[in-house]
């Protein structure tokens, strides 16, 4: 999953990043509703999280904006405005929720989580392929109802080869829900990630494989 933060508050910005990532998300992180609109405009992100107090213009401005696309991502309203009246504009121009400062880091990534799991959102409760099950909330993988423990980034690729099962996820689509803007992944990093991925998979009997489709990307296939 793939996470964009709308914040100008450094601070801020900075644990609310840390908290996504350590949750399992790439995050991009920009201060400005003109980096938000450029960052929007080049990426697919799966969810926005936006402060209305920003330095260039009112964050309302990218809510509209959003709007108007025919498919965008949820989005959560970041702000101090803590008035009826501005959750209320805030619900009405289209954020799909609402949280106001001082908030807890575990509610917000939580709520971000539960805007996910609506119809049609980025995140499913449980997916299943054969024998292997990843709870998408816990972040918990299981084969055979054994636990088999995996890294950040292993996790990540199983996640998003289960949601396109027997379809080819491409190598730099892998890399774009990976990693965000400003890292700078080796050119080897996916294949060794899926590397020790598909090496715990033989381990734990999982029946579903991985397989490479050579300077294309990969797929799960199961049985």
């Amino acid at each position: 999953m793939r996470l964009l933060i709308v914040e100008d508050e450094r601070r801020i910005a900075e644990l609310t990043a840390d908290a996504f990532r350590a949750a399992g998300f790439a995050v991009d992180g920009v201060a400005t509703v003109a980096d938000g609109e450029a960052a929007i405009a080049a990426t697919a992100y799966d969810a926005v999280v936006l402060d209305l107090g920003l330095p260039d213009r009112d964050g309302m401005s990218l809510l509209a904006d959003l709007g108007r696309k025919p498919e965008r991502p949820p989005v959560l309203v970041l702000t101090a405005r803590d008035a009826v009246e501005d959750r209320v504009a805030g619900l009405d121009a289209g954020a799909d929720d609402y949280l106001v400062k001082p908030f807890a880091m575990v509610e917000l990534v939580a709520r971000v989580r539960a805007l996910l799991r609506r119809p049609g959102g980025a995140l499913g409760l449980r997916l299943e392929a054969g024998n292997v099950v990843l709870d998408t909330v816990g972040r918990d993988v299981q084969v055979a109802g054994q636990t088999v423990p995996l890294a950040r980034h292993e996790l990540a690729i199983l996640e998003h080869l289960m949601r396109r099962l027997g379809r080819v996820a491409p190598k730099t689509v892998l890399e774009e829900k990976l990693y965000g803007m400003g890292e700078e992944p080796a050119s080897n990093a996916v294949p060794v990630h899926v590397h020790h991925l598909r090496r715990k998979l033989m381990e734990a009997h999982a029946n579903c494989a991985i397989h490479t489709v050579r300077g294309v990307g990969y797929f799960l296939e199961s049985g």
